[in-house]
């Protein structure tokens, strides 16, 4: 009995190696898209007002019930 948690934290340490680890990544990976965004937005913006077009309209912001489809309503037959 001596052993078992040694057992389980040994089985235990790869799982939560491997997961801190895909966690990592895929924050770098969505920050780095984020900034990439932003900048691609400060370029365009920059630029757009080098040839002397007006800056980019924003879209409006939509509710997520918005987003949705409104449902069909079936009609007896």
């Amino acid at each position: 009995m001596e052993n078992w948690w040694a057992n389980a934290l040994w089985s235990l340490t790869p799982s939560v190696i491997i997961g801190a680890f895909f966690w990592f990544v895929i924050r770098a990976i969505s920050r780095a898209d984020r900034t990439e965004r932003r900048v691609y937005k400060q370029i365009e913006a920059e630029e757009r007002a080098k040839a002397g077009l007006p800056p980019k309209q924003q879209p409006p912001a939509q509710s997520p019930a918005a987003a949705e489809p409104a449902p069909v309503e079936e009609t007896p037959e």
